[in-house]
């Protein structure tokens, strides 16, 4: 015999019965009732208003039951979870149900009220999120307190090892990264030898960081030298001389260690680089990225060693080729990854085609954001405003 929601949905139940079940009064188990209401509040006019109405007073432990449950219909949890029908007492069932996808929980975390914050608050699987936690900081509910600590949780979230699927220095076996060397190389061969003279020039950090060059070292040195000249007209010791130069100079030891990093880097021809772009360390992986040779920053890419967490660094950076930012959408396992996708929309450096692809995809409060964004193209903003609000009549 078929269920009743099944005869319902082909018109086969007279106007009485329709009435009965508008009301939530049909002989039926509760889970095909709340099927029943959701049906009709979302596709027939004629009984919507009166399913409404007996959904937001619909038994609460009933309720309960469906929206902590995975099994139950993708309509009636879409239904639950929407910010127009939300009924606060659900959040939590609904926050930690799997069934549930990240955006639905995005747009009650941006817009719902104080209370549905307290309750994602409150939800082991929102603190766990980057994702929804990121989507929680956009929230007007917070207070102060509540923003320090999600900034605190997000940053701890960040600094957790990751596993072998985004990579980390510590967990790559030595074979599969030689492995992955080597077949760059050989695959790579002919552009590698035809720049094999290419120095390491860094974009975007030639004035600011690099002190490798001849140029740089004789710059050094002529300071050096005015600051003796003036120290002996002065009448001043050699050991004066010392202190006045270890006070204008002060280099912190994560300074010192960068500047060593870049001398070493500014030493390797082009297969050094881009085998140390796959064997070195998260640092020097920060510095190759920006290499102007495109074989060199494409190499970080190709790592195993490279992280998630390092990659979205890399899509909102300035300072990188325009080619390793179209790269990343390449590869698969990026491509999946919002957070990435989302910086790469942000960054006014990525080329126009490739961003104006990627928004389709933007959450709404992002969206949002974007439009706002006076970095990115005017195209960029337009096209984002129009989204956000398409999205917003969509969902209304």
């Amino acid at each position: 015999m078929p269920r009743m929601l099944d005869l319902i949905r082909n018109s086969q139940v007279p106007s009485n019965l329709m009435q009965s079940a508008a009301r939530g009064a049909l002989s039926v188990p509760p889970d095909e009732t709340i099927e029943i209401l959701v049906y009709l509040a979302l596709h027939n006019k004629l009984f919507s208003e009166r399913a409404r109405l007996t959904l937001a007073g619909w038994d609460e432990k009933a309720s309960m039951a469906a929206a902590a449950n995975p099994k139950t219909s993708p309509e009636v949890l879409g239904y639950f979870v929407s910010l127009e029908n939300l009924r606060t007492c659900l959040v939590p069932a609904l926050a930690e149900n799997p069934a549930v996808g990240e955006e639905a929980l995005d747009a009650i975390a941006v817009s719902g009220s104080r209370s549905v914050v307290e309750a994602l608050l409150a939800s082991p699987r929102m603190m766990n999120s980057p994702r929804l936690l990121q989507a929680l900081q956009s929230s007007a509910s917070l207070r102060p307190n509540e923003i320090s600590e999600i900034g605190k949780k997000l940053a701890a979230l960040e600094t957790k090892p990751l596993d072998e699927a985004t990579g980390t220095d510590a967990d790559t076996p030595d074979e599969v990264i030689e492995s992955t060397v080597a077949k760059y190389l050989e695959e790579n061969a002919a552009e590698l030898a035809a720049e094999k003279d290419k120095p390491f020039q860094p974009i975007g950090m030639v004035h600011e960081e690099t002190s490798v060059g001849a140029a740089s070292a004789g710059a050094e040195a002529a300071k050096i030298a005015a600051e003796k000249l003036a120290t002996a007209a002065a009448g001043k010791t050699a050991a004066a001389l010392a202190a006045i130069h270890a006070k204008k100079h002060p280099l912190a030891g994560h300074e010192e260690r960068r500047d060593s990093t870049l001398q070493k880097i500014a030493k390797l021809d082009i297969r050094g680089r881009v085998a140390l772009a796959m064997r070195g360390s998260k640092e020097e992986r920060s510095i190759l990225v920006r290499d102007g040779t495109k074989l060199v920053a494409m190499a970080v890419l190709e790592s195993p060693k490279v992280s998630d967490g390092e990659v979205e660094g890399f899509a909102q950076q300035k300072n990188v080729l325009e080619a390793l930012l179209r790269a990343i959408p390449m590869k698969r396992r990026f491509a999946k990854n919002y957070a990435i996708m989302r910086n790469l929309v942000y960054n006014p450096r990525t080329p126009l085609d490739l961003s104006l692809g990627l928004m389709k995809n933007m959450l709404i409060h992002d969206l949002k954001n974007l439009s706002a964004n006076k970095e990115v193209s005017d195209t960029i903003r337009k096209v984002a405003l129009r989204m956000f609000k398409q999205k917003v009549e969509k969902k209304g």
